[in-house]
């Protein structure tokens, strides 16, 4: 009776992941990236090179949590096996053509994530603690007025980003170490949860610092690496670039033709840039930005989709293509594709390079993950014991997810994030002029030499929606038609 109702269960919960990720949110996203990129005059592309300089500068504020923090949680959440096992993924279903509509997908998502971001700011208030918290159910309560709908989103990332993708992460973290080096899972659980469990105790500073600490390392590291697979294969560079772009376009016979590259590069991109999904526009809200205006931490976040996918996906494209593993893959693919391609090109001792490449990615992702449910645990009640439950609960599923197999939890959390980002692009759509107001505003005081600071009375509708001063502490003018 039991294992017939989860059958039925399991089989539900896929066919709603076919119909949301096979369908409905890829043109949903696809189409919001459109309308935002036109809405914003194309501004990740305007202001590419001011978003790059706004990352730099994020260091500057020591007030609550730097931008530059904010940056690396964010990354640290996107930045997981998916930049290397995903990629894989997309090229053996849909060719290196695959490739190309990822690209695509992450410069219309920049505008996305910027629009979300921005909001994210506006919306923000300063908790007990002296911080920052905001996301999409902070703008849905107040610039919306539906805190019923801010309720629901919350829910849906805490079951996708509190419970479910922890488990997987500390499951790829389980299962990499033990393939590398032998060491028993139930060990390595109890290892991830006390590492765990010394940062989330500590609240969203922590998660930040070690962030800022973490990412930058693997980053670099992975980096550099995919440096010398290129330099090693420097003359066959143009050649890859031509495969890209004739698969992409159905020129040269890939799997699944140039519809599969099509799906599959969106598709990727969409999951590992999460442009749109509101979950990083949760530690947005948490920066003191510098310069001191919403926008500015939109500009940080638009540069954070680019860094994940056009750099960092792309570094795992380029081992892949370059190594000439694609001609003979000896049954492998995912992470196993990616390995033999690097130990093909490096030696065995790539295969531990990898290895530590999941421990870092996937514990980074933890943390991250854990500080979005957080400041959405924090919107559904002001009670600090229900946060120490939840904490609790967090390391309880991370200690499940390193000793067992967690295919339908991990399905479910697809579900969730789902639906959590049909209910986000709604807000980010009926909230787009509040957005595009206080884009302009910034924009319009940096074409005037000024250093962009915001005051609220500047977007007339703001003076109602907004439940604290956050952004009324200027006395600039009010500005007529804004």
């Amino acid at each position: 009776m039991f294992e017939s109702l989860l059958g039925g269960f399991e089989a539900v919960i896929d066919m709603a992941n076919g119909l949301l990720w096979g369908s409905v949110l890829i043109y949903v996203l696809v189409a919001a990236g459109v309308l935002f990129t036109v809405m914003t005059g194309f501004i990740q592309f305007r202001r590419f090179g001011h978003g790059v300089k706004l990352v730099k500068e994020g260091r500057n504020k020591t007030d609550g949590i730097s931008s530059f923090q904010v940056f690396c949680t964010s990354m640290a959440a996107r930045v997981g096996t998916g930049n290397m096992a995903g990629v894989a993924v997309a090229i053996t279903v849909g060719g290196a053509g695959a490739i190309f509509w990822m690209w695509l997908i992450a410069l219309l998502g920049m505008a996305t994530a910027f629009i979300e971001s921005t909001l994210a700011q506006v919306y923000k208030v300063k908790g007990e603690d002296g911080l920052y918290r905001g996301g999409p159910a902070y703008y849905m309560e107040q610039g919306m007025g539906k805190r019923w709908m801010g309720s629901l989103f919350s829910v849906l990332l805490i079951i996708a980003f509190g419970f479910a993708f922890n488990a997987a992460q500390s499951n790829t973290i389980a299962d990499a170490v033990n393939t590398a080096f032998g060491i028993d899972k139930a060990l390595l659980g109890v290892l991830i949860v006390a590492g765990s469990a010394y940062i989330i105790f500590g609240g969203l500073k922590k998660v930040a610092k070690a962030s800022e600490l973490i990412v930058p390392v693997m980053a670099v590291a992975y980096l550099l690496i995919a440096v010398v697979v290129l330099l090693m294969n420097i003359t066959e560079v143009p050649a890859a670039l031509a495969l890209i772009f004739k698969s992409a376009f159905g020129l040269q016979e890939a799997a699944g033709g140039a519809m599969g590259a099509i799906m599959a590069g969106v598709a990727r991109g969409l999951f590992s840039n999460e442009a749109g999904m509101g979950s990083a526009a949760n530690i947005a809200a948490s920066a003191t930005p510098n310069p001191n205006h919403p926008a500015s931490q939109g500009f940080v976040q638009m540069i954070g989709v680019f860094v994940d996918t056009l750099v960092i996906c792309t570094a795992s494209a380029a081992i892949i293509l370059l190594s000439g593993v694609l001609s003979d893959p000896q049954g492998q693919g995912g992470i196993g594709l990616l390995q033999l391609a690097l130990t093909n090109e490096l030696g065995s001792w790539s295969s531990f390079f990898v290895a530590f490449a999941i421990i870092l990615f996937c514990f980074s992702s933890i943390i991250a993950n854990y500080s979005y449910a957080e400041t959405n645990v924090k919107f559904l009640t002001k009670n600090n014991t229900v946060l120490t439950v939840f904490r609790v609960a967090v390391l309880a599923m991370v200690m499940m997810g390193s000793v067992a197999s967690l295919n339908l939890v991990w399905n479910f959390a697809d579900v969730s994030m789902g639906l959590m980002a049909l209910v986000n692009i709604i807000a980010l759509v009926t909230l787009s002029k509040v957005a595009i107001a206080v884009i302009k505003d910034y924009e319009s005081q940096l074409k005037a030499g000024e250093t962009p600071e915001f005051n609220a009375g500047t977007v007339a509708v703001l003076e109602k929606q907004l439940h604290c001063d956050t952004w009324k502490e200027t006395e600039r003018e009010p500005t007529s038609g804004r």
